[in-house]
């Protein structure tokens, strides 16, 4: 009789553990925007792989992309870690496609913005395209 009860408590406890992950929607869209810009700050390329879409890994594999990114940066070291804060400042998201806006203020007081496009594929957000902005509000250098 106990071994059928916790049988069934089991069961049950299963039963609600795999309902519970698949009702899970996963990141925001919103989420995976800031990852994004965070990954990029951090120079994590295996992130910025597994965030981007495949508009935006120039047609390589995983492998091939993180090689060209490490490259591309390594006689670079001062742009790692520029980012003072990364906020969300904006997502309109429908349910297959996403637009979010970051605000990224630099170590040395400039503000960026970042308007990125995302897509929903295979249960999670993706990101296709992004344009980076100067910050339109800073002030202008006198001519």
């Amino acid at each position: 009789m106990v071994i059928a009860l916790v049988a069934i408590a089991i069961a049950a406890l299963i039963g609600s553990l795999v309902l519970a992950v698949a009702v899970e929607p996963g990141p925001s869209p919103g989420d995976a925007a800031l990852g994004y810009e965070l990954a990029w700050d951090r120079l994590d390329f295996d992130t910025l792989w597994t965030l981007s879409g495949r508009e935006l890994r120039d047609g390589r594999t995983k492998s091939a992309f993180i090689a060209a990114k490490r490259e591309a940066f390594e006689l670079q070291p001062e742009l790692v870690r520029l980012a003072r804060h990364v906020a969300l400042e904006d997502v309109v998201a429908a349910s297959r496609v996403a637009a979010a806006r970051t605000r990224v203020e630099l170590r040395d007081g400039t503000v960026v913005r970042n308007d990125l496009r995302l897509a929903k594929r295979q249960g999670r957000w993706e990101v296709v395209a992004y344009d980076l902005q100067p910050d339109a509000s800073a002030p202008r250098p006198a001519p």
